[in-house]
């Protein structure tokens, strides 16, 4: 007898449907899975054929032929040894509901004595099955259900153990479908604790300097001595950011389903995701790959900050791999059968040194570096990279007046009070980008520059002469003119003045450096 079993599959951040075909036919007794799998689906025989057993019901001993179509898709992972259970079921005949099979798509793992576990992927997949007018009920471990509750438009059903679902196909018992209300999971979400800018003592400018690029979105990079506290800032920008929005939220949980790195017990992202890679790294983890491509740090960090500590200890193929996403914001893997791209929508913060021992330019140590090994140092960092980085900050060493601020009773500006402004500086760029497929200052493109960056004759004459003296790209004019374009919105400035621009061009030490 043949059975036909709706399931599903992702393939870069979509899903796409599969059709399980069990058919069990005479011959000797063999289990055959064909249609491309990895080695995870062709195991998925011993645990169907364990868990069928010791769940009580029978396993037969004729030629078992499971066939995954498309054929010419290579497929991966455990999401599959349910359906192929169920397959087998109901081509023996133990379960007889070929309307509600036909009506329903089924994924999950199988334990050995046969409760379901959680898969990844799950959120693409909902979203793919809603738009699909067949498929009324969705089947999957309970484990995954609020995930797939997110889509919406779609009957959404938990399972535990397979018997679960065998119940329900037989009518001997009603699942009860999973409804998640997704702005209570926000609601808390907010509430989780995040660092405190608060807690920061003194670096006053650099503060000032996350501030404008959480405003508008610009790339930072941290220069300063060790223990100057570049980490510790980083790690306090997705904080004042403001939250995420719905969508956001949904393609940020997309990719961390696909990833396999949805947190146990939680069904969405709601807060803005801070990656931070080791300088080992190689440039598949940074931007993605494999044979069936995965979605790398720079996708992980989507809609949040992506830091690199010690940028110039990663290697050079990492870095300039950074190139393309950093202005194009989304990241292609092309491989021989199919060209998948991911959202590369991130903040970059990167932190270094001024030299190799690090203490350059430094108060109280002297610098043990020739003016050789500081230059080959910086160039670890390429100038079209560097480029695409808007501002360059000095992190100088913490004074210990600083330190011992809070026994004066010393107010410390906190993230809630810092986000209000930058909210405000957000909604001001919403409104002059609406209906443009972006709405931040670092995403401006010429057009939107000359219309919104119109200079007067002192702007403009103080622009020229920085450009001219610091021998800068067109690339870094341009950005220069975003970061002050920002700077004016924290004002309520409907126009950059030369004092925005000269604030801008502080924000630029790296140029300043290679120009001397």
């Amino acid at each position: 007898m043949l059975a036909m079993i709706n399931s599903c599959a992702v393939y870069g951040m979509r899903g796409y449907g599969l059709l399980v075909e069990v058919d069990v036919g005479s011959g000797l007794p063999a289990f055959d899975i064909v249609g491309l799998p990895d080695a995870a689906v062709r195991e998925s025989k011993e645990r169907v054929r364990t868990a069928l057993l010791n769940a009580g019901y029978d396993f037969p001993l004729r030629r078992i032929v499971v066939n995954l179509a498309p054929a010419d898709v290579k497929k991966e992972g455990s999401a599959l040894d349910l359906p192929i259970a169920i397959g087998i079921l109901a081509a023996t005949g133990q379960i007889k509901a070929p309307r509600l099979l036909a009506e329903c798509a089924i994924l999950g793992e199988l334990s050995l004595e046969g409760a379901v576990r959680p898969v990844s992927g799950v959120l693409p997949m909902a979203d793919f099955l809603r738009a699909e007018e067949q498929i009324k009920n969705l089947y999957l471990p309970a484990s995954n259900a609020e995930e797939a509750a997110l889509t919406g438009g779609l009957q959404v059903f938990g399972l535990r153990h397979l018997r679960d679902l065998v119940d329900t196909l037989r009518g001997e018992a009603v699942l009860p479908p999973t409804q998640t209300d997704i702005n209570a999971l926000l609601a808390a979400a907010g509430r989780e604790q995040t660092p405190d800018m608060s807690e920061v003592k003194g670096q006053e400018g650099v503060k000032r300097a996350l501030e404008i690029a959480a405003a508008g979105g610009h790339n930072i990079l941290l220069l300063g001595p060790p223990g100057s506290g570049k980490t510790m800032l980083a790690r306090r920008l997705p904080g004042i950011m403001p939250p995420l929005t719905l969508q956001e939220c949904l393609e940020t949980t997309k990719i961390y389903s696909i990833a396999g790195l949805l947190p146990r017990g939680q069904a969405v992202i709601a807060t803005r995701p801070f990656r931070a890679p080791h300088h080992g790294a190689s440039t598949a983890s940074i931007v993605g790959g494999g044979t069936n491509p995965k979605p790398g740090e720079v996708s992980l960090a989507s809609h949040g900050v992506l830091f690199m500590d010690e940028m110039p200890e990663f290697s050079r193929d990492v870095l300039e791999a950074l190139r393309q996403p950093l202005e194009d914001h989304v990241v292609t893997v092309a491989r021989v059968l199919a060209r998948v791209e991911y959202p590369a929508d991130f903040q970059l913060v990167a932190a270094m040194n001024p030299c190799p021992c690090g203490y350059w330019g430094d108060s109280l140590k002297q610098c043990c570096c020739t003016p050789y090994a500081r230059q080959r140092y910086l160039q670890k960092i390429s100038g079209p990279l560097l480029d695409r980085i808007d501002l360059h900050i000095e992190v100088p060493r913490v004074q210990y007046s600083d330190l011992s601020a809070h026994r004066q009773q010393t107010a410390v500006e906190s993230s809630a009070t810092m986000r209000q402004r930058i909210e405000q500086a957000r909604k001001r760029q919403s409104q002059r980008f609406a209906g443009k497929p972006f709405s931040i200052n670092a995403r401006m493109g010429r057009k939107e520059l000359e219309k919104c960056c119109a200079l007067d004759e002192t702007a403009a004459a103080l622009l020229g002469d920085a450009f001219r003296h610091l021998q800068m790209s067109a690339r870094a004019h341009d950005r220069i003119l975003k970061v002050a374009r920002t700077i004016a919105d924290l004002e309520e400035s409907e126009r950059v003045s030369a004092e925005h621009l000269a604030e801008a061009m502080q924000y630029r030490s790296l140029d300043r450096d290679s120009s001397m």
